[in-house]
């Protein structure tokens, strides 16, 4: 069970540092366009499209990732306690 928590706490914070990345790329021209640029777009778009329905850039800040990290952030505390309820 232990190990389960593991690899889903991996794998969130992987999913953040991806989008990290992605947020960072849009300050390089051309980055987005490269092969590396195109996964990661595949990858944290379809998630980042869920908060940017709700949440309007304003001006050129585009607030929903920030948004999008505090809810993944979330999600890991709450699989903590979850696991810890069965665990202990």
């Amino acid at each position: 069970m232990f190990e389960l928590y593991r690899i889903l706490n991996i794998g969130l914070t992987i999913y953040s540092y991806a989008i990290i990345v992605y947020i960072f790329m849009s300050w390089f021209p051309g980055a987005r366009e490269s092969s590396f640029g195109s996964l990661l777009t595949r990858i944290c778009e379809p998630y980042l499209e869920q908060f940017r329905k709700f949440i309007p850039p304003l001006g050129m800040i585009d607030l929903s990732p920030i948004v999008a990290i505090f809810v993944l952030y979330l999600a890991r505390i709450g699989l903590f306690e979850f696991f810890r309820m069965f665990l202990f």
